[in-house]
């Protein structure tokens, strides 16, 4: 059950390492915004409507939460099973279908353009999670988790293995790595230097991943296991503006539910404890110092003393 605090500082925030002290507000405490959903996910945010659309995929919507109003309605039914979503360098909308399993494009006046559905004549798994590059190129993990039932998508065969994409400025899909086991969630780092991708099946436990981006800016060297998860399960996350990873995280526990913070080297450093499993995050507000989580049936916030990368 949820109990907002009344307490400064909120005790839902934990100091893992002093580092973190900087990032934490005294005064700002963790908001539940909207609740009653089966399993939110892929929130993004729109600056230029002061609104946060998000995912809840097993009811096959999107959902609308307005910053002016506080209210949350429904944006899109039925969303194709819509789990991640980003916007890219136009300020479009991009989403990942799991249940025609494809990457789309929201075109300004509302129509859908198909970005990517099949790779070698055969059809995608179940796109998941989505960023968009500084150069305009649009990556995308690819596991079969929307195949596993009827759930979340609709149960299938994988034809293909579960790759890491990229799309072209141009609309070519490329493969930018086999490497990773179902890979989930993924973050550029500031500079964009590196790529952070949660390994879902990695033996014997999951993690977080870190690739180099090659000096052609479209294929990736790695890669390395930055963070061991232990016993929990990280989903999507986002980068700071100092490079730290904000990451989703759970596993039904009070010590693991919520959101995990660690700076570039994979330390943890602080932590945010929320009464559900955090399925993903994004950084918005007029000053993108506000962190949006979707955790299971609810959707949270706290703002905080970072600003979310660009």
């Amino acid at each position: 059950m949820w109990f907002e605090s009344t307490r400064y500082p909120d005790p839902a925030i934990v100091v893992h390492d002093p580092s973190f002290e900087k990032y934490r507000i005294v005064l700002a405490g963790v908001e539940r915004l909207a609740t009653g959903f089966r399993w939110t996910e892929g929130p993004v945010w729109f600056g230029d409507g002061r609104y946060l659309l998000f995912s809840d995929l097993p009811n096959n919507r999107i959902m609308k939460w307005d910053e002016t109003t506080g209210e949350t309605s429904e944006f899109r039914r039925p969303s194709d099973f819509t789990n991640g979503n980003t916007r890219d360098r136009q300020g479009r909308l991009v989403s990942c279908e799991h249940g025609t399993r494809r990457v789309t494009r929201t075109e300004y006046d509302g129509t859908i353009t198909v970005l990517a559905d099949s790779y070698d004549g055969k059809p995608l798994n179940s796109p998941n999670d989505v960023v968009v590059k500084s150069d305009g190129s649009i990556w995308f993990t690819d596991p079969a988790f929307g195949l596993l039932s009827d759930y979340e998508g609709y149960r299938a065969e994988p034809e293909l293995p579960t790759n890491i994409y990229r799309i072209s400025p141009e609309g070519e899909l490329t493969v930018a790595s086999s490497e990773v086991r179902s890979p989930n969630g993924l973050a550029f780092s500031p500079d964009e230097s590196r790529l952070y991708v949660v390994q879902s099946r990695a033996i014997p436990r999951r993690n977080i991943v870190a690739f180099d981006i090659a000096a052609d800016g479209q294929t990736l060297d790695g890669p390395r296991v930055l963070i061991d998860a232990g016993d929990g399960v990280p989903d999507g996350f986002r980068c700071d503006e100092d490079g730290n990873l904000w990451c989703g995280w759970g596993m039904g526990t009070d010590e693991l539910d919520g959101v995990r913070i660690f700076n570039p080297d994979g330390q943890l450093i602080g932590q945010i404890v929320l009464p559900e499993r955090c399925a993903n995050l994004t950084f918005g507000g007029p000053r993108k110092n506000r962190l949006f989580m979707a955790a299971s049936r609810s959707l949270y916030s706290l703002y905080v003393n970072t600003r979310g990368a660009i």
